[in-house]
């Protein structure tokens, strides 16, 4: 092995891995669980986030346990990285006893408090608000946590979303904005949704920064990040990063997307964000053929076994329905 090189985002030969992993792995599972719905073995709604793992893992990667995210219903990978073991993963999306909700939630509508994880709402955009509650707490006990909350740029549309960084902006909240701007909100394009091309220009509005960079960059998005989180840490309030990228499936598995053209897909497949830092790593002989063949075989093994555990797992008993309520 060549000695260890280091990028001008400071990262060494051990990172440079790790982030290649989590890509793979987050692809990986995903892919599985596309296929898993097909087999009829998933109780819930599928929301793959293929084709937009670089800004989870430029996102997330470096996290303290302390700092919190807001995911969305397509940031399953942001459970992974944050210390979900892919098991319970698994296990919550097979409706399990061994999953987050137990088997009383769908998907990844369950948080994770212990992790500083905070469980989404079908109601899209619902989650900024309560990641102002967080960086206002943060704010008050003194603490240079930070809070990192996810939105696609069709909940920018929404009030929650001016409201959220109204109060983010006049407080000097430490709270990242991440906008995960995959081009449809469902089945709209932007340009039926908004006049203006990029969604953080509105920042502005609300008196602090706002970048739209590629989403399909694991380390641009990397390096914005890590530019924000350490601007939160010293109180210098939130940033708005916008994240350009595409889903690969449909809204949903079943979703067809017949919205956009075979062209549009290939275009952005194109740009793939894993090959893409693949040949960055090679470039730099910081990945050989063998590391990829030990590392999705790493992969392949957690989820197979994840599959597994969550297959043989006990079916929620339905006398415990009515357990863990709060009023």
């Amino acid at each position: 092995m060549p000695p260890i090189k280091r990028t001008k985002f400071k990262l060494g030969h051990d990172q440079l891995l790790e982030m290649f992993y989590w890509l793979k792995l987050i692809r990986a599972f995903d892919e599985r669980l596309s296929n898993l719905v097909k087999q009829g073995k998933v109780r819930s709604g599928v929301y793959t986030g293929i084709g937009q793992e670089a800004i989870i893992v430029g996102t997330c990667y470096g996290l303290r346990k302390e700092d919190w995210i807001c995911p969305l219903h397509r940031d399953l990978g942001a459970f992974l990285m944050k210390g979900v073991s892919a098991r319970t993963m698994m296990s919550q999306m097979f409706a399990k006893a061994t999953g987050l909700s137990k088997g009383r939630d769908s998907a990844l509508h369950s948080g994770v408090s212990e992790l500083g994880i905070f469980g989404n709402t079908s109601m899209l955009g619902a989650n900024l608000p309560v990641a102002a509650g967080l960086g206002l707490t943060f704010r008050i006990e003194k603490s240079d946590n930070v809070v990192i909350a996810y939105f696609g740029e069709g909940a920018s549309n929404v009030g929650d979303f001016h409201e959220a960084l109204n109060i983010a902006g006049v407080q000097r909240l430490p709270i990242i904005f991440i906008c995960e701007n995959n081009q449809y909100a469902y089945s709209v394009p932007l340009e039926k949704t908004m006049a203006i091309d990029d969604v953080a220009d509105r920042a502005e509005s609300y008196g602090f920064d706002g970048v739209a960079i590629n989403g399909n960059d694991v380390l641009a998005v990397y390096q914005a990040t890590q530019g924000a989180l350490a601007r939160a840490r010293k109180g210098e309030g939130p940033t708005l990063i916008e994240c350009k990228t595409y889903r690969w499936h449909g809204h949903s598995e079943h979703d067809k997307a017949f919205y956009r053209t075979k062209e549009e897909l290939a275009m952005w497949k194109s740009r793939d964000p894993i090959p893409t830092f693949a040949a960055y790593l090679k470039g730099l002989h910081e990945l050989s053929d063998e590391q990829t063949a030990d590392i999705e075989a790493r992969i392949k093994a957690t989820i197979d076994d994840a599959v597994e555990f969550a297959t043989a797992a006990a079916d929620p008993d339905p006398a415990d329905a009515s357990a863990d309520l709060y009023a």
